[in-house]
């Protein structure tokens, strides 16, 4: 199976696929919360934060077709960005993850929430974001460390487990399987970050087979 990366629609993907078709689904959807982006900056004017063209894909978050989709084919998910959707969650669950950024004080969050299926404590995960900038920077506004989902594979995920992600992004968790030797299916609706979730991808693979 290996990792493979679709440049299409997730929901319209998930319909066709069997229930429990996958282990683990670890996504990180939209939040509904406008951030998908960011407007053209004023000549002269600098930012804390890397530039990236805003789209309009955190207007709002899926529908709860997607949700439902997303608990019938997976046997269990780790959702990100879960503390805007709660009512999609099921009840009564009590592994939460944290992502702590170690950033504190910001204009960005401290943190990111991310609810699990699993009957786990809840667990903190500390990583300093500026190892995205030692991961090769950011091609995307909400882009998470490959060291998180590495991280998250093994803490939740067993060998020999099938992953799905729905909306890929960078491809920080296409590297991670690939790393740690899961199969993955990922999908991207947007054909710029799935181009560059992909040659990211293929860079690091070819990097991994000079050494």
């Amino acid at each position: 199976m290996g990792i493979n990366l679709h440049n299409m629609d997730c929901l319209k993907a998930m319909k066709e696929m069997q229930d429990n078709e996958f282990d683990l689904a670890i996504v990180d959807p939209p939040y509904g919360i406008g951030i998908s982006g960011q407007k053209e900056q004023k000549k002269g004017k600098k930012s804390d934060r890397k530039y990236h063209k805003e789209k309009g894909w955190d207007n709002k978050i899926p529908s709860k077709e997607y949700f439902n989709e997303l608990k019938r084919v997976s046997k269990n998910q780790i959702i990100w960005g879960a503390n805007y959707f709660v009512e999609h969650l099921n009840k009564g669950t009590k592994g939460w993850i944290v992502w702590d950024k170690c950033q504190h004080g910001l204009t960005m969050s401290d943190c990111e929430l991310a609810f699990s299926s699993f009957q786990k404590p809840t667990r903190v995960f500390s990583q300093n974001r500026v190892i995205l900038q030692q991961e090769g920077g950011t091609i995307h506004p909400t882009q998470k460390p490959i060291k998180l989902y590495e991280w998250l594979l093994m803490n939740y995920a067993e060998k020999g487990n099938k992953i799905l992600d729905t909306h890929l992004g960078s491809g920080s968790i296409a590297i991670a399987c690939d790393n740690l030797c899961y199969d993955l299916e990922g999908f991207e609706l947007d054909k710029e970050y799935f181009d560059a979730a992909s040659k990211r991808l293929k860079i690091h693979q070819s990097q991994i087979k000079m050494f």
